[in-house]
């Protein structure tokens, strides 16, 4: 069983992240006088090598969706970075406009460590997040999506295996590669 990921976040830090996005992102927008790179930030903890997920939507419905799975770079930067990402490089969308961004709601993902999954009746739903593959393919989801609609363990290993390009069903076969991990989403 994974071991429970014990990183946790003060209400400063969350604040210092949740204006770190709209600063990269407005920044980006308007360029004029804007910083060319993110603050430093208050605490030592947002240096940590972390991965990080900005997801942004617009009236409830995704409008991007960006991630850094493995801490390659101080937690900080990485959420500056993919905060950018997931308003102007998503491949599923049109770059953010202005107007968007002002009725832009996002939520941040710090992702702990990933390991292989023992097996698959320990997923927990709004625990977990997977990472499944298989023969080049791969696709990921985050612990809250399957909460979001409103899936049963069975239903969000399936729909893990459709978001990597693969049958839904392929997490039965041992050629597939499950990984979970946690996350503090906020």
């Amino acid at each position: 069983m994974a071991k429970e990921f014990g990183f946790a976040l003060a209400d400063e830090e969350k604040t210092y992240l949740r204006e770190l996005v709209q600063l990269s992102i407005a920044s980006r927008l308007s360029p004029a006088g804007a910083p060319s790179g993110p603050p430093e930030p208050p605490t030592r903890t947002l240096r940590e090598h972390l991965g990080a997920f900005v997801t942004l939507k617009l009236g409830g419905s995704l409008r991007g969706c960006i991630g850094n799975v493995r801490g390659t770079g101080e937690l900080y930067r990485t959420v500056w970075d993919m905060a950018r990402s997931a308003a102007f490089e998503d491949p599923r969308f049109p770059p953010l406009t202005p107007g968007e961004f002002e009725a832009m709601e996002y939520e941040i993902s710090i992702l702990g460590p990933i390991e292989s999954c023992p097996d698959p009746e320990l997923v927990e739903v709004g625990r977990h997040g997977l990472i499944m593959s298989r023969d080049g393919h791969s696709g990921l989801l985050l612990p809250q999506v399957p909460v979001e609609w409103r899936w049963d363990r069975e239903t969000f290993l399936d729909q893990t295996c459709v978001k990597a390009g693969l049958p839904r069903d392929a997490w039965r076969e041992p050629a597939t590669t499950i990984l979970w991990f946690e996350a503090v989403v906020f």
